[in-house]
């Protein structure tokens, strides 16, 4: 083999694979740390509620996933495929699919914890009610939409129909907000995220807490959606270089 040929080898593999990583993301570390040490802190300094005890812990993991994946992820998507759809940015388009992604993580842990707040609450696992049954269908438009993503190879329709379904999944977290309000559940109101803002249920060591692990939470959210945009970003770049072969 020339060294030419061997030269093309080379740079024909390059083109294959994502490049590696050139160190470890110290951000992400960071992020999962907190999230431990939001946990730790629950269990071994936060109070228990006095009627509901140690179940209630569960509110400090079950309410930030909640809000981090309802109106930090799914909100934002839907923002950002509406402007997809005016400015036809392919950038958008990843950054949508980014944050459709970790919303359903967020999503999924919102629908995992819930029940086992739930059994020893209400009795039960699970209950078709209005807040649960909505969530729940508001993970099915997720799944969906990263299925549709997979099944489209043509770019500029993919993009569009994902902004659309984007653009419905914002759509439905002020329904899903709102539905306490709306029909008779066994969901508790909000204690955080209520009319009055300056009123709060919880006590200051609880409200304490809450903000940490709601920050922690948070600190994920952007480590995993900045992970999930340069991914996206290098596995188009790759695709862009095998087309043009």
């Amino acid at each position: 083999m020339t060294s030419s040929s061997a030269s093309t080898t080379v740079s024909d593999s390059r083109t294959e694979s994502p490049s590696a990583p050139s160190g470890m993301d110290w951000f992400l570390i960071a992020a999962i740390a907190g999230v431990i040490g939001a946990c730790v802190n629950v269990l071994l300094f936060t109070p228990s509620e006095l009627r509901q005890g140690l179940a209630q812990k569960i509110f400090y993991v079950h309410v930030p996933a909640a809000i981090t994946g309802l109106y930090f992820s799914v909100i934002p998507m839907a923002i950002v495929s509406g402007l997809y759809l005016w400015l036809k940015d392919e950038r958008l388009d990843r950054i949508a699919e980014s944050l459709a992604e970790v919303a359903l993580v967020f999503v999924a842990v919102v629908l995992c914890t819930g029940p086992f707040w739930g059994k020893p609450i209400w009795g039960t696992y699970w209950q078709w009610e209005a807040r649960l049954t909505s969530t729940l269908f508001l993970s099915f438009v997720l799944i969906g939409y990263m299925v549709m993503r997979g099944a489209i190879e043509q770019p500029e329709t993919r993009a569009r129909l994902s902004a659309i379904i984007g653009i419905m999944a914002g759509c439905l977290v002020p329904f899903i907000h709102l539905t306490v309000y709306m029909f008779t559940t066994l969901h508790p109101m909000p204690v955080v995220l209520t009319p009055n803002f300056t009123k709060q249920n919880l006590s200051p060591e609880m409200l304490r807490s809450f903000l940490y692990s709601l920050s922690a939470f948070l600190l994920l959210f952007v480590a995993m959606a900045r992970n999930r945009y340069r991914w996206a970003t290098e596995r188009d770049r790759l695709q862009v270089l095998e087309d043009q072969r």
